[in-house]
């Protein structure tokens, strides 16, 4: 499958609580569109994407190629976005691209040797990669992605430096982190708020101002795979959850 670099992509996130949508041409944004924290992805995609359409005045035979977040992230979120992306891309007879959620984190949050995607997992849980990140290449993972418990990522990485802290997940354990840097005597360079504790920030640790619009990413990044030649059939694109579902868990404690 093949797909001009400058083609129109309608990009889908729903692997985050509010999510959102984008409209792209080579990887300009014209239109996005974020979604609500409040409302099921279920009850407001469709709208969402009737609404960014029509900001930047296409019609959705004109998307070339269908994006879409393909997690770690939110279960129900994902299988919403990623229905909804087959749906498009199989009826038009469309190409897909799918993005990791956790390098459309790390790409949002700029270029750096070594950033910490952070995301949400439940019961107090993160979803966690190491990445590097160059605007014109793309994102480079450092490790796999993982699930597992704030401390024991701290533990993993107290002592770098150099490292970039990206994502929700990291906004929700920020405390943690912080007490984390003071013990190792780093400093904590905050984005979020320009507050910067310290000169030479690329020493020490940094946390990254939140992106609201994860689809602008994956919209970037879709537009550096189509490049590449990294195209799949709609039927091709699959959901990367990392966990087991919580009903594949209760499962696997009956028959354990």
């Amino acid at each position: 499958m093949s797909a001009d670099s400058d083609a129109l992509i309608l990009s889908i996130e729903t692997a985050t609580r509010a999510g959102s949508v984008a409209v792209s041409r080579g990887g300009n944004v014209l239109a996005e569109r974020a979604g609500s924290v409040d409302v099921s992805h279920s009850s407001t995609l469709l709208r969402d994407v009737e609404i960014v359409l029509d900001k930047a005045g296409i019609t959705l035979e004109q998307i070339k190629v269908f994006a879409a977040a393909t997690g770690p992230g939110s279960f129900t979120g994902l299988r919403i976005g990623l229905a909804t992306t087959k749906s498009f891309a199989a009826t038009l007879m469309r190409p897909c691209v799918g993005v990791p959620t956790l390098f459309a984190v790390a790409y949002a949050a700029g270029e750096s040797s070594r950033t910490l995607a952070l995301l949400p997992a439940g019961r107090g849980e993160v979803f966690a990669q190491m990445l590097s990140i160059e605007k014109s290449v793309g994102v480079t993972p450092l490790d796999a992605p993982a699930h597992l418990p704030p401390d024991k990522l701290l533990d993993k990485v107290r002592a770098m430096r150099g490292l970039k802290w990206a994502g929700e997940g990291a906004l929700l354990n920020l405390e943690a982190i912080r007490a984390a840097a003071r013990a190792e005597g780093i400093l904590l360079c905050d984005d979020t708020t320009g507050n910067q504790e310290g000169r030479n920030c690329e020493e020490h640790w940094t946390l990254a101002a939140p992106s609201g619009k994860l689809a602008a990413s994956v919209a970037a990044l879709a537009s550096l795979r189509i490049r590449a030649g990294e195209l799949v059939k709609p039927e091709q694109l699959q959901a990367l959850y990392v966990r087991a579902s919580d009903a594949e868990i209760k499962v696997e404690g009956k028959n354990g």
